[in-house]
């Protein structure tokens, strides 16, 4: 048998990444992060528990990257679906409904992941993070900002804000509330992006999260 080249080699260790990002968001969203081991992932993931970190310092890491990943997803799905559309207002409306949504569909994850932020270590930049950004950013200049540097971390602690006051344990605020705010903000019309009553926020709600880390079973290079 002949070794695999460097290219095919390549893609295994992509996707097997891939998969233990996945496996990340799953069983945090199950059984939240205290109750998930880096094990547990390694085997979710069909992966060897040595991978876990040789690609991640840490639990703590491998989940926030897993997490702005399904992030920077579930955005770039909801910017770019049917109707594509160029219009500045239409894109922030999505955007917003976007973010909101994972934190209506996905409580468990998303009350885990803000948690993460505020812990000693805090925020932790990765590539994953940085292309969320960069959806942010491109949104907040479509949307006509003349200081994208200013407008772009505005929305970004908006957004934050917006989360943990849908998740707060013992006080949420109801997310349509916190989406007329913004709404109001940004000057929207209620009927942009979708609406609370219309469910189809971007398929944050799926159980099925292949699409969004590049692997599904079987999915193996020859």
């Amino acid at each position: 048998m002949s070794p695999r080249s460097a290219s095919v080699n390549e893609e295994l260790r992509r996707r097997s990444k891939e998969r233990l990002l996945q496996a990340a968001v799953e069983l945090v969203g199950e059984r939240g992060y205290d109750a998930t081991t880096l094990g547990d992932i390694a085997d979710r993931a069909g992966s060897a528990r040595g991978l876990v970190s040789y690609y991640f310092p840490g639990k703590r890491q491998l989940v926030q990257s897993a997490v702005h990943r399904l992030m920077h997803r579930t955005l770039e799905e909801a910017l770019e679906r049917e109707p594509r559309t160029g219009d500045g207002a239409e894109r922030m409306a999505r955007a917003i409904d976007a973010i909101l949504g994972l934190a209506r569909d996905r409580p468990v994850l998303m009350r885990q992941h803000m948690a993460g932020l505020l812990q000693a270590e805090g925020f932790l930049p990765c590539p994953e993070q940085r292309r969320l950004a960069e959806l942010l950013r491109d949104t907040v200049a479509r949307h006509g900002s003349r200081d994208v540097d200013g407008d772009y971390p505005m929305l970004r602690a908006l957004l934050m804000g917006a989360v943990y006051a849908a998740l707060m344990p013992g006080a949420p605020m109801p997310v349509p509330v916190l989406r007329a705010e913004l709404f109001k903000r940004y000057r929207l019309e209620w009927e942009q992006g979708v609406p609370p009553d219309e469910r189809a926020s971007g398929g944050t709600g799926d159980t099925d999260l292949s699409r969004f880390f590049g692997s599904g079973p079987g999915d193996q290079p020859k």
